[in-house]
């Protein structure tokens, strides 16, 4: 069959197909436990848009996923950050759900606590992190109106004035905790009180971690410089249908 050569006058011409830009930021996660932090992991990682993935532990472990590395934290890591590990990273996340006792892998993880928050983000900030992303446990009910759409605290202030050129706040909404059986008459009265959770509007609902996860990780990837503040609202909003249109209107891009 002979060949045209206009074809291979206009083939010549044609630019070069572009290979696909390899991923190159690495992503550092502190609390990769409990149910959202292994849903927050799972898809971070498997999203292949970072080169290197860094997980917090506090007892070595084998690495078992591909692109994923440990970090040993020293014994004892009460918020002392002089003596942690110095690494590298552009990207952080930080996730305070609380290890499974029964997942031998979550009980090597390092889980930070909440008042560790500006600790963590001044070592985060000194690893070359630029944009951090906090998933916070949202009580139902706990917090006024007006701050569930900006700063909270002073731990949160404080975070913000280290100068991230991204920092991401997902409040999240968390189900409430199973108290200890007491007496007979303190059951009764729990029981008594637990007419209240039925008064917590739909929108503060806990959604499910799977979606937490993607609201996240398209977060993550649309937003512009700044503070970006997620109230609960708008969790649970993106799980009633697209998540990324849902993050894209909260971001306004």
């Amino acid at each position: 069959m002979s060949i045209d050569p206009m074809q291979v006058l206009q083939a010549a011409q044609r630019p070069p197909l572009r290979a696909p830009a390899r991923a190159e930021a690495t992503l550092l996660i502190a609390g990769a436990t409990g149910v959202l932090g292994n849903e927050l992991l799972r898809r971070l990682a498997g999203s292949h848009r970072y080169a290197h993935v860094l997980v917090l532990a506090r007892e070595p472990m084998q690495d078992g996923l591909r692109g994923v590395q440990s970090v040993l934290m020293p014994p004892g890591s009460d918020g002392q950050d002089d003596d942690w590990p110095k690494v590298q990273a552009d990207v952080a996340l930080v996730s305070f759900d609380p290890p499974r006792l029964y997942h031998d892998r979550e009980r090597a993880l390092w889980t930070p606590e909440p008042s560790q928050l500006p600790d963590i983000a001044r070592w985060l900030r000194s690893c070359g992190v630029r944009t951090l992303a906090v998933v916070q446990p949202h009580a139902q009910g706990r917090l006024p109106e007006a701050l569930k759409r900006g700063l909270a605290s002073m731990d949160e202030q404080a975070v913000a004035a280290l100068g991230f050129e991204r920092l991401l706040l997902v409040r999240s909404a968390q189900k409430p905790a199973n108290a200890p059986r007491g007496s007979l008459p303190q059951r009764l009265a729990e029981w008594m009180l637990s007419i209240v959770r039925f008064m917590v509007p739909a929108s503060e609902q806990p959604v499910r971690a799977a979606v937490v996860a993607q609201f996240v990780d398209a977060a993550l990837r649309l937003a512009p410089p700044g503070t970006h503040v997620a109230a609960p609202e708008v969790v649970w909003q993106a799980a009633q249908g697209d998540v990324e249109a849902v993050v894209r209107a909260w971001l306004r891009v």
